[in-house]
């Protein structure tokens, strides 16, 4: 199995939301735990957080991994 066929849980905080610009938002996404944060200032980019390979660990980390591919 690779590490895309399980669900990824994910703490999103929103700290600013303008009422008008439903896209403009800012906040912090963590994954359960991982270690690390990711900023985003636009729904765009929180959905592209959400999207990317943010679980991944680093190349270094993948070797020593058995099964990680």
């Amino acid at each position: 199995m690779s590490s895309t066929d399980f669900s990824h849980d994910y703490i999103v905080r929103i700290y600013r939301f303008e009422k008008n610009k439903p896209r403009s938002l800012v906040g912090l996404v963590e994954e359960v735990g991982k270690k690390g944060k990711k900023g985003f200032h636009t729904y765009d980019e929180l959905w592209e957080i959400l999207n990317s390979p943010f679980s991944d660990p680093p190349p270094k980390e993948r070797k020593k991994m058995k099964g990680f591919k």
